[in-house]
């Protein structure tokens, strides 16, 4: 079986398409400034990679072009489109509509629509992707992933806000969380390299945009990003938690609306607006090691919102068997694992420094010899997530 797995944006379109007999990617790529003058395709496959200049005035369009790349005699992975026996969509908001990936049908692509409300910017996007599909595919089951399904199982007194309880009723003001599909996969991927089921994890998913959740027995229990993904850690633009207050404070400052000052909060604060260097903690770490003590302050600043966190579901679940750091950082950031891990012995974590400092592209267990919280490196696969649920439901 293969799954085409598609993530749609406002005006790009990424995909990669998946062997479920292997569950490895058979082609992969890109496409940008859909609607926009300058568009192209960027498509690997079989080692080769292709970029294709050509007019993408809409979604329909790309997604043909993405068909005819991945059926090209010359750099295509499969001999015609009926070989994509289902399709994927990472749709970025559930709401409380839907607590797990669906099958779409008329009825719920009108669900997902009219969630547009709680993500705005990438929603309608989502939804533009599926209607592009089901046009062009119609015969090929079609799926949504949502990236706030796992978070759903949150009791009420970890998702509630302490705001009137009608405007949770009303307008669904509430924790969701988001990078789900992410903390999905490497909590499972742990407990399965750990060969067990009762654990208290708490991954960190630790990218430009970094999100932390509390997994009980597979289940989530909470997360640190909350109504929108501004909420959580300091980002690589984004603030992470801030007392409200300080939006009408800035707005009467800079002269600028709550729009703008949430635009400011999510584009150009976090550690691009600490440090005044980069949002990329390569730049950040190099500028940091040649004295800039704004690059040094934010990378603390990263490590000490991280570690609170951890220590926050340590206790909300009673203990911690497990600590996961994944995604771009989390990987790749060394420094950045150990200054999260720095002074958390009392918990039980401790790292081994050699082991820490190499990189495997696999699990790795970083765990110091005698450490009682098992902490593991794992790499993160949000498509693959998203194209077993797509087969699950496809059958």
């Amino acid at each position: 079986m293969k799954v085409l797995v598609i993530n749609a944006g406002s005006s790009s379109l990424k995909y990669q398409l998946i062997d479920m007999q292997t569950e490895k990617a058979v082609a992969k790529g890109g496409c940008e400034r859909i609607g926009i003058e300058g568009s192209f395709l960027k498509h690997k496959a079989n080692g080769k990679e292709v970029i294709i200049e050509k007019a993408m005035p809409d979604h329909k369009v790309a997604v043909q072009l993405v068909l005819e790349a991945l059926a090209d005699k010359d750099h295509g992975a499969i001999s015609s489109m009926n070989e994509i026996d289902a399709v994927g969509h990472r749709v970025v908001h559930s709401g409380e509509e839907f607590t797990g990936s669906v099958l779409i049908t008329p009825e719920v692509l009108k669900k997902i629509e009219a969630l547009s409300d709680l993500a705005p910017l990438h929603e309608p996007a989502n939804v533009t992707g599926i209607k592009a599909c089901m046009a062009i595919m119609p015969s090929a089951p079609q799926v949504a992933v949502f990236d706030t399904a796992f978070h759903s199982t949150m009791p009420d007194y970890a998702y509630m806000y302490a705001v009137p309880y009608e405007d949770y009723k009303c307008y669904k003001v509430r924790r969701y969380g988001f990078h789900g599909s992410s903390h999905l996969f490497v909590s499972q991927e742990a407990a399965k390299y750990l060969g067990r089921n009762d654990l208290k994890i708490v991954t960190c998913h630790l990218g430009n945009g970094s999100s932390i959740s509390a997994v009980k027995n597979g289940k989530c229990m909470d997360t640190s990003m909350g109504f929108t993904p501004l909420a959580g850690v300091p980002m690589g633009t984004r603030s992470g938690d801030i007392d409200p207050a300080i939006i009408e404070y800035l707005g009467a400052k800079k002269n600028m609306s709550v729009s703008e000052v949430l635009t400011y909060l999510n584009k150009k604060s976090g550690m691009l607006g600490i440090s005044g260097v980069s949002s990329d903690f390569r730049d950040l770490s190099a500028a940091s090691e040649a004295g800039n003590d704004r690059a040094r302050l934010a990378l603390d600043m990263f490590a000490y919102a991280t570690k609170k966190y951890v220590g926050a579901y340590a206790a909300a679940m009673g203990g911690i068997d497990c600590l996961v750091f994944t995604a771009g950082i989390g990987e790749n950031d060394s420094f950045i694992r150990a200054k999260v891990t720095e002074g958390l012995e009392f918990l039980g974590v401790e790292i081994d420094k050699e082991e820490n400092n190499k990189r495997t592209g696999d699990i790795h267990d970083i765990t110091a010899k005698g450490g009682k919280v098992k902490v593991l490196v794992i790499p993160t696969n949000e498509e693959l997530v998203i194209a077993r649920d797509t087969a699950r439901l496809s059958e």
